[in-house]
Parts: C-alpha cells; structure tokens; sequence
C-alpha cells in the first residue's frame, strides 16, 4: 500500500500504523530531577520538625503529617499513571481496530 498523495510515509512503519512504539517525554535527566528534588524537599521537612522548637507530640504529629503526605503523593502518582496507560491502551486498540476496518474495505465491491 502506498501513501496517499500529501501523507508522508516513515521509514520502517507498517502501512496501518499497528505497530508504533509509544513515544515518551521524560529523559534520564528529567527523572533524575525529580528525584533529588523530592529528596531535598523529603530530607528538609524531616530536618524541620526535628529541629522545631516545640513540644515532642507536636514534633510526632508532624512527622506523621509528613509521612502521610508522601505516601499519598506516591499513590496519587500512581494512580494517575495507571489511568493514564489505561486511556493509552485504550485509544491503541481502537485505532487498531478502525484501521482493521477501513484496511478491509473496498469502496468498489458491490452493496450485497
């Protein structure tokens, strides 16, 4: 099958586009950012409410805030993640199928 007159045709790529890989923003570098700036940010509210000049229950119950909090920016993380790879898979099997369909048909086969 050929490209249409106007649409260019990559190298390598199958003629229903079935097959592409799922393209991804984020670079090691990227990722790397993240990382050491939740790290920071972890590290210096820790080193906060140890060094909060308050009573030890006030210290425990912030250090819990905090533990609670980061736990929950993970799960939040992940479940926008996951709903996300849904949505992708989703979407890829529905393009997978509309390009099934208009692959098989031919406009010039007679109505049965």
């Amino acid at each position: 099958m050929g490209a249409s007159a106007g649409t260019p045709r990559c190298v390598g790529r199958d003629p229903w586009g079935m097959n592409n890989p799922v393209n991804t923003k984020m670079t090691n570098a990227f990722y790397a950012q993240a990382a050491i700036s939740f790290g920071v940010a972890l590290l210096t509210m820790i080193f906060a409410v140890c060094y909060l000049p308050v009573d030890p229950w006030i210290r425990a119950f912030l250090g819990l805030g905090t533990l609670f909090l980061t736990t929950s920016a993970f799960t939040l993380a992940k479940c926008v993640r996951d709903a996300q790879e849904s949505t992708a898979v989703v979407a890829r099997l529905d393009q997978a199928r509309v390009d099934r369909i208009l692959a098989e048909h031919d406009p010039f086969r007679e109505p049965a």
